[in-house]
């Protein structure tokens, strides 16, 4: 990763460009082929192996009650943690006022980049409507367009249908489901060979095409998420250490290539597969948890994606002069935390997601383009919280089960 990110500023026309801009670009794209590679492959697996995840893990609970017992655990967990998450990104962002540190000359900056910068913004649809359009009624168009939402909800559906079901019908499917998850973590053995390269070529890439300004533009902005992203990590370690058994540095070490690979690639689900594997095999979490947990944590728990929101939608408010009540505040609270959660885990999708948000609070939508040049760095970091949060989550249920079962 550290000789990616000085290889990419070495060549990068926005950094010490070694090369010509047209060059440099050809030498990203190449570079950076183990790393699509290997990110096309993990793509490929993930749809059945979510699918496949959820029905085992559901088919291992046993019975309806156990599964009862993990699912009234596990999804108020995630919530509780996501609102956790945004009052963070709230508190900080209105501590340190990024948007009143701007400077006349960087308000004129802003102007250009909301002239020549545009974001594609979500159908507003109302509540009603977004509740009827979780119901996957069409399952080839919710893997087309890569719905992990609606995937795991399908996932559940039937898991749920075959737990209720007598044993010797169900046996074929879970054969099957059994085959599917074996095929993927296969496939995935023989990606990660792959993975050393991927990370360096996809760090080069990133860097070539952003340069210095991914670095340096927005500081206190980007100041503002970082550090409420570290107070999220800090509070995952506690957790990890006092709720799930494993002392911090125990914990960091065993996920370390898990986190490595989500700050590269910038995509929970893609790496959903190594998460799974990591949880397994460096901390010791059973199957039937690990495989039911990570494929929803990958879906619902953003909590580094809700803080992210957070904190760029009052940084905007603050350049636009927004001013909002505590009422404005509280609801801005809830919305986020529901856009967080249904936010697909895949790069560069929060930020679309934030258009529409914004679009409810009176900010321009356009407004985007001021914080466009480091979304790429942040979209890293708060990746890397998503995947952390997930392997926080199995970890304390893991030790919450047996306590249960005791």
């Amino acid at each position: 990763m550290g000789l990616g990110t000085i290889t990419g500023l070495a060549l990068s026309p926005g950094g010490f460009a070694l090369l010509e801009n047209e060059t440099a670009l050809t030498a990203a794209e190449w570079i950076a082929l183990p790393g699509t590679v290997f990110l096309e492959i993990l793509k490929m697996v993930v749809i059945p192996l979510i699918i496949c995840s959820i029905v085992l893990g559901i088919l291992s609970s046993g019975s309806p009650r156990q599964l009862k017992k993990m699912g009234a655990f596990i999804v108020p967990y995630f919530i509780a943690t996501s609102f956790v998450a945004v009052t963070i990104g709230l508190s900080l962002s209105l501590f340190i006022q990024p948007g009143h540190m701007m400077s006349a000359g960087a308000h004129a900056m802003v102007t250009d980049a909301i002239s020549t910068a545009s974001a594609p913004i979500l159908d507003e649809l109302t509540v009603p409507q977004r509740i009827t359009r979780l119901i996957p009624s069409n399952f080839v168009e919710a893997a087309l367009h890569v719905d992990m939402l609606k995937i795991v909800i399908i996932a559940i559906f039937f898991g749920v249908a075959a737990l209720t079901m007598p044993r010797e019908i169900v046996k074929p499917f879970e054969a099957l489901c059994l085959f599917g998850q074996g095929a993927a973590m296969q496939i995935i053995d023989w990606a990660m060979a792959l993975a050393p390269y991927a990370v360096f070529g996809l760090m080069t890439d990133a860097m070539i095409h952003l340069g210095f300004d991914a670095l340096s533009a927005i500081g206190w902005y980007m100041t503002s998420v970082l550090s409420g992203l570290a107070i999220i990590l800090s509070l995952y370690l506690f957790g990890a250490t006092v709720f799930g058994g494993h002392s911090p540095t125990t914990f960091l070490r065993a996920i370390r290539e898990v986190q490595l690979l989500a700050f590269s690639t910038s995509s929970s689900a893609a790496v959903m597969p190594v998460s799974i594997r990591t949880a397994e095999n460096n901390l010791g979490v059973s199957e039937d948890i690990s495989r039911f947990v990570i494929p929803i944590g990958a879906t619902i728990n953003m909590d580094g994606t809700g803080l992210y929101q957070a904190v760029a939608a009052i940084f905007l408010c603050q350049i636009f002069g927004v001013d909002l009540s505590f009422t404005e505040m509280a609801l801005l609270m809830c919305v986020i935390v529901g856009a967080s959660i249904g936010t697909p885990a895949t790069p560069g999708v929060g930020i679309v997601v934030l258009a529409t948000i914004l679009s409810g609070i009176g900010v321009p939508p356009a407004g985007i383009g001021i914080i466009f040049g480091v979304d790429r760095i942040l979209d890293m970091c708060r990746t890397t919280i998503n995947v952390t949060g997930d392997l926080t989550a199995v970890v304390i249920m893991e030790r919450w089960m047996k306590s249960r079962s005791a």
